[in-house]
């Protein structure tokens, strides 16, 4: 498997752009594998924080010791 790299602006639209000369290197036919990285949301902080909340919601009151380590 061979990989190329780049980096392209989103703009909301359900197409993603390839520069052309990264689309040059592509084969014309055949099948690929996408993956798209982006830059960390500005919000993970309070998602994490909400599914830390929701996982020690159901803990245990022998479980409670855990509560000083937040």
């Amino acid at each position: 498997m061979n990989a190329v790299e780049f980096t392209t602006e989103l703009s909301g639209a359900a197409v993603l752009p390839i520069p052309r000369e990264i689309a040059a290197q592509l084969p014309k036919s055949g099948k690929a594998r996408i993956i798209v990285l982006t830059d960390e949301d500005t919000d993970e902080p309070d998602w994490r924080a909400g599914a830390y909340e929701q996982f020690l919601r159901d803990d245990s009151a022998a479980d409670a010791i855990y509560e000083s380590l937040r």
